[in-house]
C-alpha cells in the first residue's frame, strides 16, 4: 500500500533540521516509557491480587451461608439436606464464631473465636498456613486450639513452650446490664496446639477451635454462625450460589467466596484502573511532541503534498499518510519499551532480584509479585494507538489545507 510505505520513508527520511529529527525520537522515547511503566506496574498489580487471593483462599470457604437476620441460626438436617439435593455441593462445613476476651500469663486480648467441625479443612487449606505445631483441635483429654500468629506476639506465647492453659471468655447473650464478671461472660481453658500466619487481618484476629467445645462454650449446642462449603469439581460458584438461594429462601444469605471479602476485590480493582488512568494522561502530554513533529514534517513536506495532490491523492489520502506516520513513530517506541517491560517481568517472575524488603523483613513474600498478562500488552498497545492516533489528526488535517501557515 504507497500510503503506508510514503509514511514509512517521511518516518526515517533525513530531515531538513535537526530539531524534527530531535523531536521524534523524543516522541517515541516518550510513548516507550509510557508503554514500558503501563506493562510493568499492571504486571506487579496482577501479582499482588494474585497473592491476595491466595492469601484470602485459604480461609474463605467458595460459598457460606449466614442468616438473613441475627448472628446465628440452628443447625437442621433439613437445612443440609436442602443444599445437598441441588447437587452442587461436595462437603459442608459447621461453624460458630463469636469475640472473645483472652487471657494468659498476665496479659489480655481482644480477638475472635471460631469453632469448626471435622469438615473445615477439606473446604479450606488453613492447615497449609499453620506456621508451628499442627492444626489439631484436641490434645488428650483437653480442648485444644490454633492461634494467629499477631495473638501469639501480644500474648508472648510460645506454641512449643506454653507455661499454662489460654483462657477463653465470651460474653453472655444478654449481659450487658450484668455488673458481676461471673455473670457477663462464659469461660473456659485451652490447650494451644498451633500457630498460623496468613495475613495480618486473620493473624490477629483469629483462633480455631473445635464447633463442639464452642457450642458447649455457649450453651447453644445446635447454634451456627455459619455453613460454609465446598463445591463439586466444574461446578461455577456464581450458578451454585444462585441454585442453593433458591432451595433455601430468604430467610438464609449465601455469598461466594468474591461477595465475602467484596469490598477489598473491588477497591484493588479501582486502584488498578486509576494508575491506567494516570499513566495513559502521562502519555497523552508526551504526545504532544508527536503534534510538534508532525507539523514540522508537514511544513518540511509542503512541495511533496502538493505533488501527490496533483498526482490524484484526495485529502483523506494525505491524511492518512501523516495520521500513520504519527502512529508508527509511537508504536515502535511503545514497541520497544514493552520488550524491555515483557522482559523484566520475566526475570522478575523467576528470580525476583526486586526486594519488597531488607532479609529478616515480616513480609509475606520477598520479592513484588508480578504477574504477566498477554491482555495487559494488548491493552498498551491499544492506549498507544489511541493516543498517538489523536495527536496525529490534527496536524493531518493542517496537511490538507491549501494554506500552509501554521500557528502552533
Amino acid at each position: 500500500m504507497y500510503k503506508l510505505r510514503i509514511a514509512f520513508r517521511y518516518l526515517f527520511s533525513k530531515k531538513s533540521t535537526n530539531a524534527i529529527n530531535l523531536v521524534t525520537w523524543v516522541s517515541m522515547l516518550g510513548m516507550g516509557v509510557g508503554a514500558f511503566a503501563l506493562v510493568v506496574v499492571l504486571s506487579v498489580f496482577n501479582g499482588f491480587e494474585g497473592l491476595v487471593v491466595s492469601l484470602y483462599n485459604s480461609f474463605y470457604p467458595e460459598l457460606q451461608i449466614t442468616t438473613a437476620s441475627g448472628k446465628f441460626f440452628q443447625d437442621t438436617d433439613a437445612v443440609r439436606n436442602t443444599i445437598h439435593k441441588t447437587g452442587t455441593v461436595e462437603t459442608i462445613s459447621a461453624t460458630l464464631e463469636e469475640n472473645a476476651y483472652l487471657q494468659y500469663a498476665g496479659k489480655d486480648y481482644i480477638a475472635t473465636v471460631k469453632g469448626v467441625d471435622n469438615n473445615y479443612l477439606t473446604v479450606t487449606s488453613l492447615n497449609e498456613k499453620v506456621k508451628e505445631g499442627s492444626f489439631s483441635l484436641k490434645k488428650g483429654d483437653y480442648d485444644g486450639t490454633v492461634i494467629g500468629a499477631n495473638i501469639c506476639d501480644a500474648l508472648s506465647l510460645n506454641i512449643k513452650g506454653f507455661t499454662e492453659p489460654l483462657v477463653i471468655n465470651v460474653p453472655r447473650n444478654g449481659s450487658g446490664s450484668s455488673l458481676s464478671p461471673d455473670d457477663a461472660f462464659y469461660t473456659a481453658s485451652v490447650i494451644p496446639t498451633g500457630m498460623f500466619s496468613i495475613q495480618q487481618e486473620f493473624d490477629g484476629k483469629y483462633l480455631f477451635v473445635s464447633l463442639e467445645f464452642m457450642q458447649k462454650l455457649m450453651g447453644e449446642e445446635q447454634q451456627l454462625s455459619a455453613l460454609e462449603l465446598k463445591l463439586k469439581k466444574d461446578i461455577d460458584p456464581k450458578a451454585a450460589k444462585k441454585m442453593v438461594q433458591a432451595a433455601l429462601g430468604n430467610e438464609y444469605q449465601v455469598k461466594t467466596k468474591y461477595e465475602q471479602k467484596e469490598t477489598l476485590y473491588r477497591i484493588m480493582q479501582i486502584e488498578r484502573w486509576a494508575v491506567y488512568a494516570i499513566l495513559s494522561f502521562i502519555m497523552l502530554i508526551v504526545s504532544f511532541n508527536i503534534i510538534g513533529s508532525l507539523l514540522m514534517i508537514v511544513l518540511e513536506k509542503r512541495k511533496d503534498i502538493s505533488i501527490l495532490k496533483t498526482m490524484g491523492a484526495t485529502e483523506r489520502d494525505i491524511q492518512f499518510i501523516f495520521v500513520m506516520e504519527g502512529i508508527l513513530s509511537a508504536l515502535i517506541g511503545a514497541g520497544i519499551g514493552i520488550l524491555i517491560a515483557i522482559s523484566i517481568c520475566l526475570l522478575q517472575m523467576k528470580y525476583g532480584f526486586v526486594k519488597l524488603g531488607t532479609s529478616g523483613s515480616t513480609f509475606v513474600v520477598d520479592a513484588y509479585p508480578v504477574i504477566l498478562k498477554f491482555s495487559d500488552v494488548v491493552l498498551a498497545f491499544f492506549t498507544v494507538v489511541v493516543i498517538s492516533g489523536l495527536a496525529s489528526f490534527i496536524p493531518s488535517r493542517r496537511a490538507t489545507k491549501g494554506n500552509m501557515e501554521f500557528k502552533l
